[in-house]
């Protein structure tokens, strides 16, 4: 019998990232002038909905540069901004750990390769250009500058399906931005749901998400509600508990173990990095759809997740909230720092908090006496 192949790593479902983030595009085939100025123009047509970042080189060593300490890493608080100076090489590993706080990266592809690019036609760096065919693996978009100019024969060659790239002036500014909005709107990440039900449920002294408050288990309760706005929906459970849920209903067995709700959503992101995941609670049997639409409509796809403030202070509720795909990367942070808090994650992270309309939706209902309340209640 022939040997199994050796596999030394994890079979890990990677995100889908660029070599800044997820969105980007390198401009390409222009002076570094042109780029900077219709990069700003790109910045000013998009921050007020985006957060886009900005790569470029700089060559001149100015006179504030020849002043700085020299140490191997500089943080200085600028008032207007923060700054922060490294020594050493860069790569793209480096670079998805600082940009993920950006929905898109306008790249100066002069210096750097982007995942999409932006090509000018001008003639200043038409010779440029055509050594630089290897960084044009995905041309989303040809910007003319100059009126009448063709495509180069070398593009031609290079990029067969040429004619069907969309292609207008280098200044139409405005066509330019609206491309850029419609790609991002395309790329939002669908909505999967999870049902928190992995707890051994101490102080109720049953599992919780087996009561029965609605006219079946709660965990499918919660299920149902969440299917209706999301485009799969998971109940989380620990690895001995797979087998009690049955179809339709389908369970995502934690994989990061021994760290309750926090776990449970690392594990959701280990099984899909690439979508948002609108985290739910199973003791919260007061919850409404009402509850969850005002959710998904308040959702900010900008921000590491979009959550409720707890009416009895000024937290933010973690367990019936979206986590998008960045904040991924923002648990992790946390982890690799010994905290495994996901309402200390969102304390201390870029969020969007809402005022939720119906306050009892996000009771919890942790113990006997509690739950007897609740079922008068209903």
């Amino acid at each position: 019998m022939g040997q199994q192949k050796h596999q030394k790593h994890a079979k890990l479902t990677k995100p889908d990232l660029g070599y800044f983030c997820r969105n980007e595009f390198a401009i390409i085939g222009t002076p570094c002038g042109n780029i900077q100025q219709i990069s700003n123009q790109l910045l000013d047509g998009l921050g007020d909905l985006y957060k886009v970042g900005y790569v470029d080189a700089d060559h001149a060593m100015d006179e504030a540069e020849n002043k700085r300490v020299k140490a191997d890493q500089v943080y200085t608080d600028k008032i207007s901004h923060h700054q922060l100076a490294f020594q050493g090489d860069f790569d793209r590993y480096q670079y998805r750990q600082w940009f993920n706080g950006q929905d898109l990266v306008i790249v100066n592809g002069n210096h750097f390769k982007a995942s999409k690019q932006i090509v000018v036609l001008d003639p200043k760096k038409k010779e440029s250009l055509s050594r630089k065919l290897d960084r044009l693996t995905d041309v989303a978009l040809i910007l003319v500058k100059e009126p009448g100019l063709a495509p180069y024969d070398f593009l031609k060659e290079h990029l067969p399906n040429i004619e069907h790239i969309p292609t207008w002036g280098f200044d139409e500014t405005d066509k330019t931005i609206a491309f850029l909005r419609k790609h991002m709107e395309q790329q939002l990440p669908p909505i999967y749901g999870l049902v928190l039900a992995g707890g051994k449920s101490v102080r109720m002294g049953t599992d919780k998400g087996l009561i029965d408050y609605h006219g079946k288990p709660q965990r499918e309760y919660v299920a149902d509600l969440l299917s209706k706005y999301c485009d799969q929906t998971f109940i989380s459970c620990r690895p001995e508990q797979l087998d009690t849920i049955k179809a339709p209903y389908q369970g995502l067995g934690d994989t990061f173990t021994g760290l309750g709700p926090f776990g449970a959503i690392a594990s959701a992101f280990q099984q899909n990095p690439n979508v948002a995941w609108l985290v739910v609670a199973c003791d919260l049997p007061l919850l409404q759809e009402s509850t969850l639409q005002q959710l998904v409509s308040g959702r900010n796809p900008s921000k590491v997740a979009t959550a409720f403030q707890s009416p009895h202070n000024e937290f933010p509720e973690p367990l019936i909230s979206i986590w998008e795909p960045r904040s991924y990367a923002v648990l992790l942070q946390f982890l690799a720092q010994a905290y495994s808090c996901p309402r200390k994650v969102l304390i201390n992270s870029d969020i969007e908090l809402l005022q939720v309309e119906h306050q009892d939706a996000l009771t919890n209902v942790n113990r006997p006496e509690e739950k007897e309340a609740i079922l008068r209640k209903l």
